[in-house]
């Protein structure tokens, strides 16, 4: 039964401080609470990258044959048409109005004390939420009986997050979780509900969710504490101001969080599965040291080491701008794994790669300049007592990508016999030399040996047939379910056991 028997009340200070100024402006209010452990703290039990603020887009046009359509390099993520529950996206701009959205997260560790931050960090207004809950999904937008539980703001129901600014919860006690191992609570999903009262303003989001949300129709009002999901008529699988929670847990949990782009984030894993790499590091972490590690994820599709990245794009600001706020704003981190660089790669080339590279600016894109990003955040990392395993970057020959300046249509000869050519494969190949053998990292995770086929320099061919889209061409760069299950069982778990890590 998930129905504490426990009676007594545990104190939760509430005492809201704020947190430091972010390179792109935000700052945080946090709560700060107790547990029954011995010396707890707060620890991110699941987090998210807020990316950008979301701006309509419709659908790919249905029934084009796939060898000249438009979805032959298709949208990585399953995205119902939001012009539905956000009517005026396609007039005013998109916005929440007077309505309420349901987010399903799954939280790696649970605890009865726990938190929850909003972000409004790419709000153009003030923000308004007059009511929220958290809760255990049954399935689909409906919640179990009796888990749905108030969550407050310095003691106030309301809250209102200013333009660039990031919100932390009070502590909410959860009298249904009897206990952290309790193994009717591992793996299940918590729902966080949160009404917006009036008009939201930019929506400060996470395009690439690869899990379903729901979200109830402008001018509903406050759904926050409805056990059915009728309310809930529409879906989408984008995170919208949600950005993290936290569960008190004792001083030496290990907080790892996974950093980088969409092979991180987990494009083309299979839908509310939660079989990302980083997903199955979990598992085999849970099963070596229990509920002393926690892994949190945030990669955002598309994401780039340095800049420049394109203005407000769901591909987020690059790592060197969003490492304060996204990585060392996470409550107890300890260790990172970061596998990024491929974007950069392909973002520097104006022409075919088996032609002379062009690049769109010499001095960004060079192998030279992404590894003196990966210098300057190890460096930031390090200076926080935070250990960082770099992943090699895995192969993408054959990759077609337009958004990334990889274009078959306008460079006939980018994919040559399914080759990307040498010189974009020369460089990720040095950049991975460099991860091997400089020391810059604490360790390496070799994710392309684990999913590179010698024989042919590609991705092995059983990682490459789409676990989510069967019917779309292979895109040679995002694994499959395979793929992605041997990429997390490359990962030594050793440096990782509690107890290691230095304060």
């Amino acid at each position: 039964m998930l129905r504490s028997s426990l009676q007594l009340p545990r104190a939760i200070a509430l005492v809201l401080v704020a947190v430091v100024s972010l390179a792109i402006g935000p700052s945080a209010i946090a709560d700060q609470g107790t547990s029954n452990s011995a010396n707890p703290h707060w620890v991110a039990s699941w987090a998210t990258s807020p990316a950008a603020y979301f701006v309509y887009a419709a659908p790919v046009a249905q029934n084009q044959s796939l060898e000249f359509s438009p979805t032959k390099s298709a949208v990585a993520n399953i995205q119902p048409d939001l012009a539905f529950p956000f009517p005026n996206s396609k007039t005013t701009g998109a916005t929440a109005v007077d309505q309420t959205i349901r987010s399903i997260v799954k939280p790696d560790l649970w605890d009865n004390n726990m938190r929850v931050r909003f972000s409004n960090v790419f709000g153009n207004q003030p923000l308004t939420l007059n009511a929220t809950t958290v809760g255990l999904q049954e399935y689909a937008g409906n919640l179990v009986q009796g888990t749905v539980t108030p969550v407050t703001f310095g003691g106030a129901k309301t809250i209102t997050i200013p333009a660039g600014q990031e919100v932390w919860s009070d502590g909410v006690r959860l009298s249904w979780v009897d206990r952290t191992d309790n193994p009717l609570l591992q793996g299940r999903n918590l729902a966080i509900s949160y009404s917006i009262q009036g008009d939201s303003g930019h929506m400060t989001h996470h395009s690439g969710a690869n899990m379903t949300s729901f979200i109830t129709a402008a001018g509903s009002g406050d759904h926050t504490q409805d056990l059915d999901g009728f309310a809930y008529e529409y879906t989408t699988t984008s995170w919208f101001f949600l950005t993290a929670v936290d569960v008190m847990a004792p001083a030496d949990t290990v907080v790892v969080c996974v950093f980088g782009d969409s092979i991180t984030d987990g494009t083309h894993t299979t839908l509310n599965t939660n079989d990302r790499w980083a997903n199955v590091l979990s598992r085999r972490l849970h099963d070596a040291y229990g509920n002393k590690v926690s892994v949190v994820n945030e990669a955002i599709g598309g994401n780039r080491v340095i800049d420049p990245v394109v203005d407000n794009a769901t591909a987020g600001p690059a790592a060197v701008d969003r490492l304060d706020r996204d990585v060392l704003g996470l409550s107890g981190l300890t260790h990172v794994i970061w596998l990024e660089g491929i974007n950069d790669l392909g973002a520097g080339y104006g022409q075919a790669a088996t032609a002379t590279p062009v690049f769109e600016d010499p001095v960004i894109h060079t192998p030279e300049n992404i590894i003196a990003g990966y210098q300057n955040v190890v460096a930031r990392l390090h200076s926080n007592k935070i250990k960082v395993y770099g992943g090699t970057i895995i192969s993408a020959l054959g990759m077609n990508n337009p958004e990334q300046g990889w274009d078959l249509n306008q460079f006939p000869d980018f994919l040559a016999s399914a080759d990307n050519g040498p010189v974009i494969d020369g460089h990720r190949q040095q950049i991975n030399q460099y991860i091997r053998t400089s020391g810059l990292f604490d360790g390496v995770v070799d994710f392309d040996k684990a999913t590179t086929d010698p024989t042919t320099g590609n991705m092995r061919a059983a990682y490459l047939p789409n676990s989510q889209f069967t019917q779309l061409p292979w895109d040679y760069l995002h694994p499959n379910h395979a793929g992605y299950n041997a990429m997390g069982l490359a990962i030594d778990l050793a440096p990782f056991a509690p107890g290691l890590q230095s304060h």
